[in-house]
């Protein structure tokens, strides 16, 4: 039943006039926040053991039960759930990514991109393209990083969806990236150490080296700790813009430098140039913007970098030019199966 109706979904949009197409385009603010809500509502979870009705949902989530069968509703028609003859819900496998204990799941997102935290920042694209400035400052009147500061719950979610997209795109980098032959690498603001403690445990002759803010690093150290690989991994707490470690095989950026423009890219970069030895390549690994016209989400992940941070995603040609400017030359885009590729570079 639920394959029939996914497939009865997928055989109306086929058949949607043009008019349809961009009110379905136009009104998708409506479906990010149907999802957002169900995911923070655990919705999924409360699914997973067999279907429900909308009032034993609306109990076990404290919500008004006639406007939740309408949420339901909704996202049944999107394909995310099926109601049968008795107004029960069950998941649809696309619903299944909802849940938070699934591999692959898709639940950080659901709660990322519909919360307090981007929802006004993107309702106001308009300034930021009107100015080139993020729109989340103009917004809370201050950066995102401050915001976190004060905002520890807003914080939580965010570690938590980078944490959870992690963990797929680390499988993903490894399984496109042979790092053997390499017997020293550094992380560059690396977060907890997730990737690098990946690469470590696939290459037992390797070191690893962390950098970041001092803030990050205490809890990097427990990471490590916890995976074994402490004896063979150094973290160093400073600004990768002032300095990072020299003498290395090889330097890993991973979904750092789309949050900077070309200035502070450039001198990010630099750095690594005078850290890198002859032999060494940097990876960064990043978005890839696809050609003119063909659809692609990093395009609209790059208007969700300028609207936060004021950053951008890059397609291959503006890499090579950036590249250049710090004497660094782009060997060879490596895609993944994820959105991340692998910009691989050495010296020029």
């Amino acid at each position: 039943m639920v394959d029939q109706h996914v497939t009865t979904v997928e055989q109306h949009a086929t058949k949607e006039m043009p008019q349809e197409v961009l009110w379905r385009m136009t009104s998708g603010c409506l479906l990010s926040q149907a999802i957002h809500v169900a995911t923070k509502l655990n919705i999924p979870g409360l699914l997973k053991d067999g279907p429900k009705n909308s009032t034993e949902l609306a109990q076990a989530t404290e919500t008004h039960a006639p406007s939740l069968y309408r949420l339901l509703r909704a996202l049944a028609g999107a394909g995310l759930f099926v109601e049968d003859e008795q107004g029960r819900f069950t998941l649809t496998p696309l619903g299944e990514l909802l849940r938070r204990d699934v591999p692959g799941s898709m639940a950080a997102a659901g709660l990322l991109f519909g919360s307090t935290l981007q929802w006004p920042a993107l309702g106001e694209l308009l300034y930021s393209i009107q100015t080139g400035k993020p729109a989340f400052d103009h917004h809370f009147g201050m950066t995102l990083w401050e915001y976190y500061m004060s905002h520890p719950e807003e914080h939580d979610i965010f570690q938590y969806a980078m944490s959870s997209f992690s963990a797929a795109e680390t499988h993903a980098i490894l399984q496109a990236y042979d790092f053997s032959g390499l017997q020293s690498v550094v992380d560059i603001a690396g977060g907890h150490g997730q990737l690098l403690v990946a690469i470590l445990q696939a290459y037992p002759e390797m070191r690893g080296t962390l950098l970041e803010l001092p803030e990050v690093v205490r809890q990097a150290e427990g990471v490590f700790k916890a995976a074994g690989v402490a004896q063979r991994c150094e973290v160093v707490s400073g600004d990768m813009f002032a300095s990072i470690p020299a003498g290395r095989d090889a330097y890993i950026a991973k979904t750092v430098i789309h949050d900077w423009q070309d200035e502070q890219a450039l001198a990010l970069l630099k750095q690594c140039y005078n850290a890198m030895p002859s032999h060494a390549k940097l990876l960064l690994i990043s978005e890839v913007i696809a050609p003119a016209n063909v659809p692609d989400p990093s395009k609209f992940m790059d208007l969700n970098m300028l609207v936060s941070f004021g950053g951008c995603e890059r397609t291959a040609a503006e890499f090579e030019a950036l590249l250049g400017a710090a004497n660094l030359k782009l060997k060879q885009i490596i895609p993944t199966r994820s959105p991340l590729s692998i910009v691989e570079c050495v010296k020029g």
